[in-house]
């Protein structure tokens, strides 16, 4: 009878824990994206056809686009930096940029955007794509991060953001998964309110100037 009941128990927790993840998981592939920003196309997408994993995140900033963009196109590794947790993103080798850095934008189409201190196909993004002040595709072998601006009315932008993934070896797939689903997210949405407090201070900076 024991083992009846603990059994039962065990299967209860099971779906109770399956069905947390499962709105979790919803919550998390479109945090801030609305129903046609999901289902669009967007720049790279077709780079990787059928991904496992393809969350699509948005945010609007009370700032235009040409104010946004310089944010993005000083992203990475030895750049600007994150502007997410910096001991995780910067590897602890100091703070991510406050202000945009002219030398850093420049950026073309090959030009390579370090996830870290190593760079070849594996451990950086390349840039495959660039269309300022609009958008820009990232690439690697099995996966696009694709970074799209959209201007709306009174100044504001709405910035959307989407990588694709297909999931490649077997014996990384553990941990890129529980990196995807469970660490992934949670930079994202600060990279992206990091992003939007950079480009509305700096408009409201220089409102205030004029």
């Amino acid at each position: 009878m024991r083992k009846g009941v603990g059994a039962l128990g065990v299967l209860g927790l099971t779906v109770i824990v399956v069905g947390v993840f499962r709105r979790y998981r919803r919550w998390h592939l479109r945090w801030g994206a609305t129903d046609d920003e999901v289902r669009r196309t967007l720049p790279g997408d077709e780079l990787v056809p059928a991904p496992h994993f393809a969350p699509t995140r948005a945010i609007t900033i009370d700032a235009p686009p040409e104010a946004v963009w310089p944010w993005l196109a000083q992203l990475g590794y030895g750049r600007a930096g994150w502007y997410s947790y910096d001991l995780l993103d910067n590897i602890g080798h100091g703070r991510s940029a406050e202000e945009i850095r002219p030398e850093l934008l420049g950026l073309h189409a090959g030009d390579w955007i370090p996830m870290g201190p190593v760079v070849n196909e594996e451990a950086a993004w390349v840039v495959d794509r660039i269309d300022p002040p609009q958008s820009m595709v990232w690439a690697k072998p099995a996966s696009t991060w694709v970074w799209q601006l959209e201007e709306l009315p009174e100044g504001r932008t709405r910035l959307i953001t989407r990588i694709r993934l297909r999931h490649r070896l077997r014996i990384t797939l553990i941990p890129e998964l529980f990196l995807m689903e469970f660490g992934d997210f949670w930079m994202m949405r600060k990279e992206l309110r990091s992003i939007r407090e950079r480009a509305e201070r700096e408009t409201a900076a220089a409102a205030l100037a004029a």
